[in-house]
């Protein structure tokens, strides 16, 4: 199944989980790379950005409020809202309603996730709405949401099994149900106070 971008929110041995695979038919060549703001997107030829401005973007940010995952530009606002005091919920719907998703050919969704206080949060702006949800972590599973396909909430549950946060950079790019979403060209993490990144193809 070819889902596009995902943003993973679970718990995987008693640790928090936020995590971000970028998968990708159209800009294969991408890395995950580390950057003052945190772990960003780019691509190896820069000259990729004239063809699309969306595909170069800061990815996962820790607040001092919540740590943050998402597909895109809207990562930075979203930090700003959490730094400000606003409820994860609250910036997310807040600043994907502002924003909209991306006017690519495909009106591509923006997507976010946060975890704060031992809960996990969910947002999506598609062409015809806007969702947030929020659940309770529970340990070795995480909850997701993609770009395309698996695009709307549901209660399905994901395994997790990783113990550091390099294996869990890996796992969402080919590990247990993540093995099965299709071309995946890198991930980023974070994992009970640490960060990783995965680039299999650099």
């Amino acid at each position: 199944m070819y889902t596009g971008r995902i943003v993973v929110i679970g718990m995987a041995g008693g640790r928090p989980f936020a995590g971000y695979r970028v998968s990708s038919r159209s800009f294969p060549n991408r890395i995950a790379v580390r950057v003052p703001e945190g772990i960003a997107v780019q691509p190896l030829d820069p000259e990729d950005l004239k063809r699309n401005p969306y595909i170069a973007y800061n990815a996962l940010r820790i607040s001092k409020n919540g740590v943050i995952a998402t597909n895109g530009s809207h990562t930075d606002p979203i930090f700003d809202a959490l730094e400000a005091g606003a409820t994860p919920a609250a910036a997310l719907r807040k600043v994907l309603e502002e924003m909209g998703y991306e006017k690519d050919h495909l009106n591509t969704p923006r997507i976010a996730g946060i975890i704060s206080g031992g809960k996990g949060y969910l947002g999506i702006v598609r062409d015809d709405g806007c969702d947030v949800e929020s659940f309770g972590l529970r340990d070795g599973f995480c909850r997701i949401i993609t770009t395309y396909e698996l695009n709307h909430f549901d209660s399905r549950e994901y395994s997790l099994d990783f113990d550091t946060a390099e294996a869990g950079a890996r796992f969402i790019v080919d590990g247990g149900d993540f093995a099965g979403l299709e071309k995946p060209v890198c991930s980023c993490v974070y994992f009970g106070g640490e960060t990783a990144i995965c680039n299999p193809h650099a």
